[in-house]
């Protein structure tokens, strides 16, 4: 990212997308604002660009106004922008003078004179000029002459974004760190300079550092007592920070803000360093004696570190690092009241990850797309003009996105904090792994697997496929039995993790396939091609399962039994295939039989039904397996055809036969 501090020292722009504000405390709504630009910037092969200015407008043009109060100076948000992959800053310097400019001029001489736009991405409410003579309407007014474009942002998201900068101003008010940290997305910080106080703190045993900020007008949360992280010469420390008027010392009417770093014996007066809030600890308390302090204190370290060294607490700090690109694609279908649950808490985690959430509608008949109008206007939607069931509706819903990864993921699963990054960082870790899954639980049973992939897919010799922790319709409880990250045969489509250069190098999902096991057939490419699949149980999502295509619906059972017919007899050797077909024909009637004990008549007609499409189609199915060995062999880097995963007996035979209910008997087998 490049930052511009002098306006009369810009380089030559040309296509850019540039949107202007102050975007203070960058947070969630200003992240996904961030995010929009960047795509649309790489849509038109251009720069994405984020103007502000500084100082903030308030202070030159209300200076007798002391009220303001900032969550991010201009160097903190600088920082911010380039965390979220902006490739240029522009820093304006706000001025009675710049203020002064007439609408005109701010067009011609300010946003194309200097910036020369393809689009410019702005709220309604934006006014701009002397006397903010201008507006969106005015500015849309000047683009066909200019040859720039201008994207509204919805009145429901500009006032989404004003209300969380609210919201996060009144959670540090009254102390609640945790809560502004969740809105912003990243640790509430300041930073200043260590200057010398009275120096009780040594006589005590907790020598503090005292800071005086950099920024008068920097927000200064609640008075009282903090778990903090403080960064000193670009190291981090831990410690608790204290601010207020020392009610324990006598004659202190001034407020300060000192801060005990733990383990730290350097000479840092006259240094900056920033400290990073936590955790509210405690309120300011006055106490009778120095001891009674002392031993106050020796407490309050001590609910500091308890804190600092949960896990939990690390994961903003750890979030702040991603220098990756990631899109969430939604595909729906009549999915109206799974995206009302569900869609709020993917976009709320999908932010600190720095990812997008885009939704693919798949042609729905229901209220979809009036709900994500209404509801959840900063997310991109992809209208597909007809239903092209789960494999080729995402086909063509991904050919939209640049991205460096994707995760596919169902509009009937609930997310949880930090189910992102697992898998993200696996993926960014090593380029042999071509895709994961997180751990998969039943929303409505949630200690339980969940059917559609629970803890990774295995597939056994005749190509049933199965999970750790789900055998056919038999779930496990979750006790952490399969928790390390591991290798697998191939990653539930319910909540896919796949890098996209391969998704799309690869031939993508086989669209003949229409819904299941096409993610079976995708994942056994890329093993072929030498790449490998892995569940991160760290990673959970819940999943209700059954959302468009119930799994005990005849449809599922023709789908089940046709398309893992198709997978094994593309993927399988070809000598293989000589006494496999005749063999799985035999197992595949044995299910016949089970269905028949079981008076499921309709699921006997599915699977004749699947043979029948299978067998008079094996022409068709055979010119699509030497395509698609071609595509192997074009992306191949090693042969992984064997490998974890693979199940060298038969399910159906341990499962009904052997009475082996659980996956942990079959690896004891």
């Amino acid at each position: 990212m490049k930052v511009h501090y002098h306006l009369d020292q810009l380089p030559q722009f040309a296509n850019t997308v540039l949107t202007i504000g102050s975007f203070d405390g960058v947070h969630h709504g200003h992240q996904e604002l961030l995010a929009k630009i960047n795509r649309l910037a790489k849509e038109v092969n251009g720069e994405s660009l984020v103007i502000t200015f500084d100082p903030h407008p308030r202070q030159v043009l209300y200076p007798e106004d002391k009220s303001l109060r900032l969550l991010t100076t201009t160097e903190e948000k600088v920082a911010l922008f380039q965390q979220f992959g902006i490739d240029h800053v522009v820093v304006v310097p706000f001025t009675i003078e710049f203020s002064q400019q007439s609408a005109d001029e701010y067009i011609e001489k300010f946003l194309v004179g200097r910036f020369h736009p393809s689009k410019i991405v702005i709220g309604y409410d934006h006014k701009f000029g002397q006397n903010r003579a201008g507006d969106i309407n005015y500015l849309k007014k000047h683009g066909a002459r200019f040859g720039y474009e201008v994207l509204e942002i919805e009145p429901q998201e500009v006032n989404d974004i004003a209300v969380s900068s609210t919201k996060i101003r009144n959670a540090l008010a009254d102390g609640h760190v945790k809560a502004a940290n969740k809105a912003l997305g990243h640790q509430y910080r300041f930073k200043g300079k260590v200057v010398k106080g009275q120096q009780l703190g040594r006589t005590l045993g907790f020598p503090t550092a005292n800071i005086q900020l950099e920024n008068e007008y920097k927000l200064v949360p609640k008075h009282g007592v903090y778990a903090v992280k403080i960064e000193y010469d670009n190291q981090w420390y831990n410690g608790m920070l204290s601010i207020g008027k020392r009610p324990s010392v006598d004659g202190a009417l001034h407020r300060t803000i000192e801060v005990n770093i733990f383990d730290f014996q350097s000479d840092i007066y006259g240094d900056q360093i920033t400290i990073g809030f936590i955790e509210y600890i405690r309120d300011n308390t006055r106490f009778d004696s120095m001891e009674e302090l002392s031993a106050q204190l020796v407490v309050d370290k001590k609910t500091s570190t308890l804190i600092l060294n949960k896990k939990e607490n690390m994961s903003l700090e750890k979030s702040s690092k991603v220098n990756f690109r990631a899109a969430i694609v939604i595909l729906n279908y009549n999915g109206a009241n799974y995206l009302k649950n569900f869609l709020p808490k993917v976009i709320e985690t999908a932010a600190a990850a720095n990812c997008s959430v885009i939704v693919a509608d798949n042609a729905s008949t229901d209220a979809s797309i009036v709900v994500l109008k209404a509801n959840f206007p900063s997310v991109e939607l992809i209208v597909l003009k007809e239903n092209l069931g789960f494999a080729q509706g995402y086909n063509e819903a991904l050919k939209k996105i640049d991205t460096d990864y994707f995760v596919l993921l169902n509009s009937d699963v609930e997310v949880t904090e930090g189910w992102l990054l697992p898998c993200l960082e696996l993926l960014s870790k090593n380029k042999e792994i071509a895709a994961c899954q997180p751990k998969i639980r039943a929303y409505h049973q949630r200690d339980y697997f969940e059917y559609a992939g629970a803890a990774g897919g295995c597939i056994d010799f005749l190509g049933y496929p199965f999970c750790k922790g789900r055998l056919f319709s038999e779930t496990e409880k979750d006790e952490g039995q399969y928790d390390e990250t591991s290798e697998i045969f191939w990653a539930t489509g319910a909540a896919l993790f796949i890098r996209a250069d391969l998704f799309e190098a690869s031939g993508g999902f086989d669209g003949a396939y229409f819904a299941h096991a096409e993610e079976i057939d995708l994942c056994w490419r890329l093993r072929k091609a030498g790449y490998k699949i892995y569940a991160v149980p760290e990673s959970i999502v819940y999943h209700i399962g059954g959302g468009t295509l119930g799994y005990q619906s005849v449809r599922k059972t023709y789908l089940n039994f046709r398309n893992t017919l198709i997978t094994s007899f593309k993927n399988e050797p070809g000598l293989k295939l000589i006494w496999w077909l005749p063999l799985r024909l035999v197992m595949d009637g044995l299910a016949g039989v089970l269905f028949l004990s079981q008076r499921k008549w309709g699921h006997i007609g599915a699977i004749i039904k699947a043979h029948w499409h299978f067998f008079f189609r094996i022409p068709f199915w055979w010119k699509k397996r030497k395509q698609y060995q071609k595509i192997i062999q074009s992306i191949a880097i090693d042969d992984n055809s064997k490998g974890e995963g693979l199940y060298p007996k038969s399910i159906v035979w341990q499962f009904y036969a052997k009475g082996k209910k659980q996956f942990s008997l079959l690896q004891n087998n």
